[in-house]
This record gives C-alpha cells, sequence and structure tokens, in this order.
C-alpha cells in the first residue's frame, strides 16, 4: 500500500454534514463542509460517516445510496476496499423511520440486561440489513453530576450496573455482526461544574474503581470490538492524546485488539480546543502515537495534513502502518475483504436489479421497514419495565392514588402532556435530526401523553392545559399570555377531581434543549416555569398527580409532601405514552427502580450514592445531600416480603467464593416484580471507601402468594478497590453483604471474614455476581 493509501484507511468522509450552526456535533458548523470528498475518497477510504442520520432519507434509498458509494470504492480505487460505514444507535437506530426505544437511562431504571440485549440485537439486525457496520453506542460514562446535559445517555451512578447493562447491550449488538463502540473513554461524566466538555481533575483511584469499571466488565466479558475517546482532558491530558489510557492501559494491559476511533473532530481538538498541538499534522502525530486509529467523521488531521508529516519526516509511518492493519483486520472479520464480498445489504438483496446489481430507486423506495410490530413491542416492553413509581402515600381509606380506577374529570397540565419532547431522547432521530426538518413527518407514531391517557380511560372526562412554556424552539409567550396560561390551567385544576402535572425535559443539541449534548443545568430546579404550573396546581383543593418525563431527575424536596403520587420515567421512546398511562390505570404494576438518585433540594449536587461517610449527611456541614429518592429505589402495587438470607459460609479466603441466598414472597393481590439489590460494605480499608456499592441484582417475577430465592455467586475478587500505592487489592478482614430493595432499605445484612494474604487482582478478576432464581 502507498502512503495515501494508508492513511485513506483511517479517516471517514461525511456527506451533507450541516454548517448552518445547528449541527449534530460539537464546532460542526466550523469543521464541516470544507473537505473535498473526492480527494478524501481517490486511494480508498475508512469509514461513511452516518449515511442515514445527516438528514432524512427513506431507509431503502439510504440503503440503495451507501451500496453505490461502496461499489464506486470498489471499483475506483486501486486496492478496492470498501468502507465501515458507522451510524448513532444510542435510543435505536438513527434513521428515518426507526424504532426509536428509551433513552439508557430507561435501560438502567428497568435493571433488565436480558431484555436490553434483546433489542440491541433488534437494532444491529436493522442496521446490518440496510449496510451499517458500526454502531457508536453503547455510553459507559457514569454518572457523578446530575446537571451534566448527557445524564440521559447515560445508564446510572453505580459502576456495577452501567457496566452490566452496556455488557448485555455489547452483546446484544454484536450478536447482529455489527461493531459495538465503547464511549467516552474515559472522564467524560466527571467534567467540572456538569459542563460539557470541561476539565476532568479526578483521583487514579476514581478512575480506576468507578470510570473505568464498566468498560472492563464490556470489553472482557462483551468482547466490544471498537471504543471511542473522549472529548475531555483528563488532568491536562487530553484522552485523544494520552498513550497511558489507549495504548499502555487499553492494549497492554486489558489486551484488546479492535480499534480506537475518534469522538467527531476530537483529533483536530487537540489544536483548536486544547492546545495541545500547534498543527493538525501535529494533532494526527499525538493522537496516532496515543493510539487513535481513525479519526471521525472526516479526515481533517489524518488525510492531507498527515501525509505532509509523514513525508516531512515528522511522524514515524510505523505509526500508520500500525493503525491501518488494526482497521484492515477489523474489515477483514465482517468479510469486507473476501472473495466474494458484495456492498448490496440484505434489505436490497430481493429486489429486481439493474445492470449495476443494484434496483432501482422507484424499485427500492418503501420496501424498507425499520419499525415492525416486534420491535415495537420490544420498546414497549422495556417502556414499561422502566416506569418508576416513586410515591404513592395512602389516600381516601386506599392504599394509595394509584392505580386510578375511576378517575373521572381528570385536568392534565404541562406543555410536555401533549408535546412528543416528553418521549424523546436527544439521539432519537425525531429529535436528533428531525426537529430540523419540521415539514418531514416524525415517520414512527408517537401518541402524545394526552393520547394515551384518553385512550386509556376513555370513561374519564380528560381535559388539557398546557399552563406554562418550555424552553426550546417557536415563539416566546408574552407576560400576559404566561399569566393567563396559568390562571387557565389553575381554573381547570379546581374544576376536576383528579389533577395530573407532566413535567420534564426538552432533549436538544448545544443548548437547543433542556436535557441532550451540550444542553447542561446550573442547578436541578424544574426547567421553565414548571415549578410554578406545580405550586399552583397544589393551590387547589384537586388531588395532583406528578409526572417527570425526561432525561435526568430534578429536585422535588419542595412538593414531596403534599402530591398524591408520583411516577418518574427517562425519556421512554415511542411505545412511552402507552407504557406511563398503564402504569397509571394499573394495567402495568410499575417494576422500574431509580438508575440515579432523585434530589430532595437544586443544589445540592454534584452528588451520587457511592459516598464514603464524610460525602453523607453529618454534623459537620450544614447541608444535607441526602436524596429525597435514594438508587435503587421503586415501588409496586403489590407487596413482597423478603424471608431469612443465608451465606454457605462465615469464613473465605483472599481466593475463594460463596453463595448468598433470600427468599421474596409476594405477599399482594397480584403479580408483580421485586428487584433485589446486592451491596457490599466494606468496615475497615486502607482508604476512604464509599459506605456501599452494588455488586449484583436480580428482577424476580411473583405471582400472588408464590416464594421463590434469589440467590448470588459472590466471589472475593468483587471486593477489591484501588489503595493508596494504585494496586487493586483483596484484603484480609471483616465484610458485609447487604440485601436490599434499593441502597437505603435494607433488609438483611450477612458478616463475612476474608483470611488469608493481602491479594492484588488485575484485569482477569471476576468482575460480577451472577444471579440465579428459582
Amino acid at each position: 500500500m502507498t502512503l495515501e493509501e494508508k492513511t485513506a484507511q483511517l479517516y471517514g468522509a461525511w456527506v451533507g454534514a450541516q454548517t448552518d450552526g445547528s449541527g449534530v456535533a460539537p464546532h460542526q458548523h466550523e469543521m464541516a463542509g470544507d473537505e473535498d470528498i473526492e480527494a478524501l475518497t481517490r486511494h480508498g477510504l475508512g469509514q461513511l460517516t452516518r449515511s442515514f442520520g445527516t438528514s432524512p432519507v427513506d431507509p431503502a434509498l439510504g440503503a440503495l445510496a451507501l451500496a453505490r458509494t461502496q461499489q464506486g470504492l470498489m471499483r475506483d480505487t486501486r486496492l478496492g476496499i470498501p468502507a465501515i460505514a458507522h451510524e448513532e444507535c444510542l435510543a435505536g437506530f438513527t434513521a428515518h423511520g426507526a424504532t426509536v426505544y428509551p433513552v439508557p437511562l430507561s435501560w438502567g431504571a428497568a435493571f433488565d440486561p436480558e431484555l436490553v440485549a434483546e433489542m440491541a440485537a433488534a437494532i444491529g439486525n436493522d442496521m446490518r440489513s440496510v449496510g451499517v457496520n458500526q454502531g457508536l453506542a453503547p455510553v459507559l460514562d457514569v454518572v457523578r453530576d446530575l446537571r451534566w446535559g448527557r445524564v440521559e445517555e447515560t445508564i446510572g451512578e453505580d459502576p456495577y450496573l452501567v457496566g452490566s447493562i452496556a455488557t448485555a447491550y455489547v452483546r446484544g449488538l454484536q450478536s447482529s455482526g455489527v461493531i459495538a463502540t465503547l464511549k467516552h473513554f474515559v472522564g467524560y461524566s466527571a467534567s467540572l461544574g456538569g459542563r460539557n466538555l470541561a476539565p476532568v481533575q479526578i483521583g487514579p483511584r476514581e478512575l480506576a474503581d468507578v470510570l473505568l469499571v464498566p468498560f472492563e466488565m464490556a470489553l472482557r466479558d462483551g468482547g466490544a470490538q471498537s471504543v471511542m475517546h473522549a472529548y475531555t482532558a483528563l488532568d491536562g491530558t487530553p484522552s485523544a492524546a494520552d498513550p497511558r489510557l489507549l495504548t499502555d492501559l487499553l492494549r497492554d494491559q486489558w489486551e484488546f485488539e479492535g480499534t480506537v476511533v475518534a469522538d467527531y473532530f476530537g483529533v483536530a481538538f487537540l489544536q483548536r480546543l486544547h492546545a495541545v498541538a500547534a498543527s493538525l499534522g501535529q494533532a494526527a502525530h499525538l493522537a496516532l502515537a496515543a493510539g487513535v486509529d481513525v479519526e471521525l467523521p472526516t479526515g481533517h488531521c489524518y488525510a492531507q495534513p498527515l501525509v505532509r508529516a509523514v513525508l516531512a519526516g515528522d511522524v514515524p509511518e510505523a505509526l500508520i502502518d500500525r493503525a491501518v492493519t488494526r482497521v484492515l483486520l477489523q474489515k477483514c472479520a465482517l468479510g469486507m475483504l473476501d472473495a466474494d464480498y458484495t456492498p448490496v445489504p440484505e434489505a436490497l438483496s430481493g429486489l429486481p436489479a439493474e445492470p449495476d446489481g443494484l434496483p432501482s430507486p422507484d424499485a427500492a423506495a418503501g420496501t424498507v421497514d425499520l419499525d415492525k410490530a416486534p420491535h415495537r413491542d420490544l420498546a414497549r416492553r422495556l417502556a414499561e419495565r422502566a416506569v418508576v413509581l416513586l410515591a404513592n402515600p395512602p389516600a381516601d381509606d386506599r392504599p394509595g392514588t394509584l392505580p386510578l380506577e375511576d378517575p373521572g374529570r381528570v385536568a392534565v397540565l404541562g406543555p410536555l402532556a401533549d408535546d412528543t419532547a416528553a418521549l424523546l431522547g436527544c439521539y432519537s432521530f425525531p429529535a436528533h435530526v428531525g426537529i430540523q426538518h419540521p415539514d418531514v413527518p416524525a415517520g414512527v407514531a408517537l401518541p402524545t401523553i394526552l393520547h394515551a391517557l384518553r385512550a386509556e380511560f376513555p370513561q374519564a372526562v380528560i381535559r388539557h392545559e398546557a399552563g406554562c412554556d418550555l424552553p426550546g424552539p417557536g415563539p416566546v409567550s408574552t407576560t400576559e399570555e404566561r399569566r393567563d396560561k396559568l390562571e387557565r390551567a389553575r381554573a381547570l385544576a379546581r374544576d376536576s377531581d383528579l389533577c395530573l402535572v407532566v413535567v420534564g425535559d426538552r432533549a436538544g443539541l448545544f443548548g437547543r434543549g433542556t436535557s441532550g449534548e451540550g444542553c447542561d443545568a446550573s442547578d436541578l430546579s424544574l426547567p421553565g416555569e414548571q415549578a410554578w404550573l406545580l405550586d399552583a396546581a397544589l393551590r387547589t383543593d384537586t388531588p395532583v398527580v406528578l409526572v417527570v418525563a425526561g432525561g435526568r431527575p430534578y429536585a422535588l424536596g419542595r412538593w414531596a409532601d403534599r402530591l398524591a403520587a408520583v411516577v418518574q420515567t427517562f425519556f421512554p421512546g415511542e411505545e412511552g405514552a402507552g407504557a406511563i398511562a398503564g402504569v397509571l390505570s394499573g394495567r402495568i404494576n410499575p417494576s422500574g427502580r431509580l438508575p440515579v438518585g432523585v434530589p430532595r433540594e437544586p443544589g445540592g449536587q454534584p452528588w451520587t450514592y457511592l459516598q464514603p461517610a464524610l460525602g453523607l449527611h453529618n454534623d459537620t456541614s450544614s447541608l444535607d445531600p441526602t436524596p429525597l429518592y435514594p438508587f435503587g429505589h421503586g415501588l409496586s402495587y403489590t407487596s413482597f416480603t423478603w424471608g431469612g438470607a443465608t451465606c454457605a459460609d462465615d469464613t473465605l479466603t483472599t481466593v475463594g467464593g460463596t453463595r448468598v441466598s433470600v427468599t421474596v414472597r409476594n405477599t399482594g393481590s397480584r403479580t408483580g416484580t421485586e428487584v433485589v439489590q446486592l451491596y457490599l460494605h466494606d468496615p475497615v480499608a486502607a482508604v476512604s471507601l464509599p459506605l456501599q456499592r452494588l455488586i449484583g441484582y436480580a428482577r424476580v417475577d411473583l405471582a400472588p402468594g408464590e416464594t421463590r430465592t434469589v440467590s448470588f455467586d459472590v466471589h472475593s475478587d468483587v471486593f477489591a478497590y484501588t489503595d493508596h500505592r494504585a494496586d487493586r487489592v483483596v484484603e484480609p478482614g471483616d465484610i458485609e453483604l447487604r440485601l436490599g430493595a434499593s441502597s437505603t432499605d435494607i433488609r438483611h445484612r450477612l458478616r463475612l471474614r476474608v483470611e488469608g494474604p493481602l491479594r492484588k487482582v488485575g484485569y482477569d478478576r471476576v468482575l460480577t455476581c451472577p444471579a440465579s432464581v428459582d
């Protein structure tokens, strides 16, 4: 291969990227649109960027255009190597008309890895069917500050939950033949002040024991084949230029053999934003030397600037050889270098072909369905399992206001009640791309919460008032208009038997929403005037049920003791409105659990439950960070009792294991699901550790009166932590295993004695506590 042919395999090309400031990547308006596509592809191409997720396109015509591009690469370049086509797939395949699934924070709320794997396989099959080879998901960033705009893209605040769910997603996606890309490696979620791309200043122990753990799990147990570097600088070193992360740790210690790809424009940002490179060529050198194999979305640095730097003797060609070998091995594994490889994807293979082997546009248009009934059923099941019932206090001689039996006259208030924005995460196609094309239909059925409520309660009188505006696109109301909206909402609430207030977020990008990439919050107050609306509703005598639908939790302490019930969901996707209505009616017994705590006060951040004693409420500070609803919390319409818990051993060695079991009985009148959570508490350690952390969990489905036994296989490796010498160790001493229905609702405590010598553990350690339900 010539130098130009080798470098051509190390970057992507992005056709049709917007440059008007409404793009889908940071600084896209500055960085996109100035590349010469013909020059970029003259000697071949490594990747094709977002053929489906750049603008609305009929999926079949998108597949046809992609196949023709691949044909051109194979026909018109000397080596004839096709490109890997990648797409976003965080809330489903980011393509027009593709199923919109719940966002990752809802995956975490479901506590259901098997269902997430099933969803990921369906997403991958759709992507593969139209010619996409690589998916830019999942996100493994552990929430460290709820103000960060990308909380909705994360799975939660606990590394074990994040790692186990993400590993399931990786397995599902890659079972379809699509490469999963872990992002963002590493530290992105720990940026200062919860600001997107802000510097990260954390210690090595937090890095090792919180932020890196999910990546270890998804790489080793999930077999992920690609990793995306983070935008951020960790203690001053940008991830894209950090060989300690991308080579020493990822390659040498963890033995990763896949490809490292750049987050969009991340290599050029070494010059433009981080100021660690004086030129694009130097940025290319830093990234290549660190271990970034592929520049995305296009070749700002790895195209001509890199060629010139090599010819000038500034960059060793051996670095290019290393990266191109990894890229070609991956293409080989995908079958793209096989003699019988065809760029015609499965979705087009059954259509009448023209002389070039492809169908005509007229024959292809409308033939690809990316929102089939089984996919919608998957979206529905996941949305239903992710709804969390936060509060349902007894009312009027009933166990709780919910479920609603005969609600009578219902006032539905809130700007999100009749807006699909309540359902859609930032990386769903309608919110990510479709919002820029308001004249194009969404491509999938998106009933609003209001529509779903009317379908769920056909006998009820359901009336709606927005009550206030929500920050986002559209005209801004005058002061008089805002006053009138609020008064109409209050009057409607007074004239109703029940008031349902729907609050939350509108996802957007870079300040165009209240949640999403670049939409960070100054505090955790409800966005806009939604708090005033809730206050107004509560000043009436009508019982108020609150539904929170958005991308992050918000502080609810000011209203907690006055609400008839509280339901939380996180951008639940196209089937989410029905899931919410079903929980309110009781058709669905809620089983979701919080993947992040719900704060009491808006300013009590940053905070997660992974705190040592001094990070919790105590008398040394006037500030109380205790959440209103803790990690792992969630209620049901039935009741459960937990029987005796047992541990097979009183002692184990630093290389041993044991089994922990507990019985759970449904003592209520309807079928329900309990989520049994296993936490580790280490009373004394060489460093100050979180009071407890999750090490296992299991969903337990129980019919009325049924009893089942949940068992966890616990190896001493899961007790390991990183000490002050930066060694990960299992030490002798006392351990307490806690079984609970949440991080604060602990039902059983089991003491163990760990005996034997202090033992260092590495990447090959046991990472999980497998659960079984009998």
